[in-house]
């Protein structure tokens, strides 16, 4: 139960760091906050609120993943490295393909909703 609590702990401590210093995090906190409600009234199920509200917790993830991994490489070396450079590079790609599915979910979501289609 004790290392349940400290790995708790280190998340909250990672999680207020992230929130107070990276703005891309601040935005996606902020996402999370307007999906909670609007997702409620997009979704036509608990499923579908799930799914909504889950996509925008997978971006917020990666974006996470993606901070772990600059700061790991500017803790390695804040000179230009070709192979530091791919690293943060495959970070950002990985959060822009979790942007394109969390908005394809939202956008497939609020047609079907809106309008009957998908």
């Amino acid at each position: 139960m004790d290392r349940i609590i400290k790995a708790f702990s280190n998340s909250v401590r990672a999680l207020d760091r992230l929130a107070r210093s990276e703005k891309a995090v601040q935005q996606e906190l902020v996402l999370l906050l307007l999906a909670l409600p609007v997702g409620w009234f997009v979704a036509q199920s608990w499923a579908g609120y799930v799914l909504l509200v889950g996509a925008v917790l997978f971006l917020l993830l990666v974006e996470v993943l993606n901070t772990a991994i600059e700061a790991a490489c500017n803790a390695v070396s804040r000179e230009f490295n070709i192979d530091i450079q791919l690293a943060k590079d495959c970070g950002s790609l990985a959060v822009l393909i979790a942007a394109i599915i969390a908005g394809g979910i939202w956008l497939l979501a609020i047609v079907g909703r809106f309008w009957g289609i998908a």
